[in-house]
């Protein structure tokens, strides 16, 4: 397989976080592949031309969905349920339709280790592969189980990172179940996309290992813990591929001294030097 589809959700004030995901990425595929970059957003993205340019400069080809004002009408939208939510449950309604599949990532994600094995994974018939930090939180996990009312799923599953079996999920996700779904339990819902898709989808999602493909920077002590001492910082920086700044602590801001944040001001530098390039 030579060419890849990412996939990012953003609105005007990601845009800097979102090259440097892109260089992290770019940096870390092979050079001979095709790497497409969908970017959903609001019709009117402030930095689009920017971004376009960017990503020319990295040899990513980048394909803009504009959402219009209008699109989730008749969708529950609030302050706490804002339209963006809809973009990741809703995306391969939006995506070319000879697209099998896409790898969508948060853009608080820095990428260290070959992704694209990831992207080639066989699926069979689930609709997503996502990650779940259940090791992490086991009794956030039995929580999560008891509110949505997802006992058979293997665990609550972080949406940072999914890769999408288009075809699938075409056929399966409807936009109809997910807003009855959230007229159903408005209250009951702490992260409304995340919820929405372990309560309706949680069965049908393949595990991975979030040590690999969503290592949460905020409990490296506790990943070293449960790994009895092997997943270090030394392996983690031969194995991980994902680095996910979970949290409201991020790294771009001056004020964050978390772990792994030399790291990404390093990306993030290197991102600034091919913007003024």
């Amino acid at each position: 397989m030579n060419e890849y589809n990412l996939l990012f959700c953003i609105d005007g004030s990601y845009i800097d976080q979102l090259k440097t995901t892109l260089l992290s990425l770019r940096k870390t595929s092979k050079p001979e592949s095709k790497i497409h970059v969908y970017i959903m957003m609001k019709d009117s993205l402030s930095g689009l031309d920017a971004l376009i340019s960017y990503c020319q400069n990295l040899k990513l080809t980048c394909h803009p969905i504009a959402m219009a004002n209008n699109e989730f009408q008749g969708a529950p939208v609030s302050e706490r349920y804002p339209e963006t939510i809809y973009y990741r449950l809703l995306a391969q309604e939006y995506l070319p339709q000879d697209l099998d599949r896409v790898l969508y990532l948060d853009a608080d994600i820095l990428c260290i280790n070959e992704w694209q094995s990831l992207f080639e994974m066989d699926m069979n018939d689930q609709l997503y592969a996502a990650c779940s930090h259940s090791k992490l939180t086991n009794l956030t996990n039995v929580i999560n189980k008891v509110r949505l009312k997802t006992y058979e799923s293997e665990g609550y599953f972080n949406s940072g990172v999914l890769l999408m079996n288009l075809p699938l999920l075409r056929q399966e996700v409807k936009r109809t179940a997910i807003y009855q779904f959230i007229n159903e339990n408005t209250y009951n819902l702490l992260l409304p996309d995340q919820d929405v898709l372990n309560a309706l989808y949680g069965e049908r999602i393949l595990s991975l290992p979030d040590e690999v493909y969503n290592y949460d920077v905020r409990k490296k002590t506790t990943y070293e813990f449960l790994s009895k001492g092997e997943w270090t910082m030394d392996w983690v920086l031969d194995h991980t591929v994902f680095l996910h700044f979970c949290g409201k602590e991020k790294p771009w801001n001056e004020s964050y001294t978390g772990r792994f944040s030399s790291l990404y001001k390093y990306f993030a530098k290197q991102s600034r030097e091919i913007v003024e390039e």
